[in-house]
């Protein structure tokens, strides 16, 4: 898997003859793995339809103005969130211009205000606009908020004429996300680290077709390992059954019950910098399985259950300690529960959040976490996609990591 398996671009198009290349280029990226969402500027859509991006996407496209519905829900500020990468092709002299002045007028360049993403810019124009010394100034602006520019290219232009000007195609466009994309990592805050991460549940069998289990999705501790190592992290993710697939560039060790997953991650531990503990590990399982299927002859049942091994404990007091990152997942008293645990289990910091309401992220989409510290910090991190969530827990965790 390339380096853009389950990024999450956002494709932003302006009103320039080269949009026609842009479904291409979205299929593309799609084809690497990639999500892709799309803006259209109000000029771009004179020349190619929403329907054609919506159609090679697989989602509605976003338009120029900012609608009252999605607003409501400060829809902008979403997708500012939402992305890994912004990628503008193609970006016309006016967007450019636009841009290199912080302008928010449309719906496109109020989400380049808002992100904090990177941004790159495939320039699309007349070889003579390109030329133009206004252009070369908002070129120099643009690259000096560091913002990426790829090409453009030189070729025969749709006005008849022959120079610099062409929106590089979309083969090229890609390769230039993966190069972006590699060389931040690169330069990510736990570049050189290695980061032992569990996520999904466990589940503890009764007999062969019954288990105890829960309803984790195992998709907050993915979004953390794609974080970590878009962050510049070497990952192992030691994950329970779950319906996912393992993010680009991370090894998985794949477990069922809490005691595989306990071997999986001791023997990983000494060889870590960072361990996160997402798993929703079972805290108990039956004393005893049963060879065959249980039969359903009595009105009651009695199983007798044993404590599982408490894997966050185990790795806090281990002699090799990585800086520890537990989980703790409560229906009630949510900080005061987290941070009892983050004391009795002496870790450096707990990531808490809300399960079993309306407002659960247990097992959903949406989350939202209180991130506290051994020495007494406190972060809220408000509901948003778990991606965006993952990606503000790990600076956070980069941002305390001893020097």
């Amino acid at each position: 898997m390339g380096c853009l398996q389950n990024k999450q671009i956002l494709v932003g198009v302006s009103g320039g003859i080269a949009a026609y290349k842009t479904p291409e280029l979205v299929r593309r990226l799609r084809d690497r793995g990639a999500e892709v969402r799309v803006i259209m500027t109000s000029a771009a859509e004179s020349f190619i339809t929403s329907l054609s991006l919506q159609a090679v996407s697989g989602h509605p496209v976003h338009v120029a103005e900012m609608s009252a519905d999605s607003e409501s829900g400060m829809g902008h500020i979403d997708l500012a969130r939402w992305a890994d990468l912004i990628l503008i092709a193609p970006t016309t002299a006016n967007t450019m211009a636009r841009l290199a002045n912080g302008f928010g007028d449309e719906l496109l360049t109020t989400v380049c205000l808002a992100t904090s993403a990177p941004i790159a810019l495939a320039p699309a124009m007349n070889q003579q606009m390109w030329s133009n010394a206004a252009t070369q100034a908002n070129l120099e602006k643009v690259k000096s908020i560091g913002m990426e520019v790829f090409g453009p290219g030189i070729g025969d232009q749709a006005c008849g004429e022959t120079g610099p000007g062409r929106m590089l195609e979309p083969d090229d466009l890609v390769a230039c996300c993966e190069q972006l994309l590699t060389s931040l990592r690169q330069d990510g805050p736990l570049r050189g680290k290695h980061c032992l991460i569990t996520a999904g549940p466990t589940v503890e069998h009764l007999d062969p077709v019954r288990a105890i289990t829960n309803f984790s999705s195992g998709r907050m501790g993915y979004a953390i390992a794609a974080a970590a190592n878009a962050a510049g992290a070497d990952v192992t993710l030691v994950s329970g059954p779950v319906a996912i697939e393992a993010p680009a560039n991370v090894t998985r060790i794949s477990v069922k019950s809490a005691e595989e997953m306990r071997t999986a991650v001791l023997s990983k531990v000494a060889d870590s910098d960072i361990f996160i503990g997402v798993a929703a590990v079972a805290d108990y399982r039956p004393k005893s399985q049963a060879t065959k299927k249980f039969k359903k002859n009595d009105d009651s049942m009695t199983v007798e259950l044993v404590k599982n091994p408490d894997i966050l404990s185990e790795v806090s007091a281990h002699k090799d300690r990585p800086f520890v990152v537990g989980f703790a997942a409560e229906t009630d008293d949510l900080e005061k529960n987290a941070l009892a645990k983050l004391k009795k289990k002496k870790l450096d910091m707990i990531a808490a959040n809300k399960v079993g309401g309306s407002d659960s992220g247990f097992g959903d989409n949406p989350n939202a976490l209180i991130v506290l510290t051994a020495n007494g910090g406190r972060h809220e991190l408000p509901m948003s996609d778990k991606n965006q969530l993952a990606q503000s827990l790990i600076a956070l965790i980069g941002n305390n990591l001893p020097a």
